[in-house]
């Protein structure tokens, strides 16, 4: 898989993770363990993608 590949997938799982967190928060009863969970998720996925941008304009 290029890298650029990998960036396009984490961009698409990051953006679940944003939608589903949007649709938990929406929930009268929403559990705040899990969107915590899903945010931390989210954030390392963020992270992950910096890291390899940073990466491939430094090639």
């Amino acid at each position: 898989m290029s890298l650029q590949a990998h960036i396009s997938e984490l961009e698409a799982k990051h953006h679940a993770l944003k939608t589903e967190i949007e649709k938990e928060q929406s929930h009268p009863s929403a559990d705040d363990l899990h969107i915590t969970e899903l945010k931390r998720r989210k954030l390392r996925i963020k992270d992950e993608i910096a890291r390899l941008k940073s990466q491939a304009s430094a090639a």
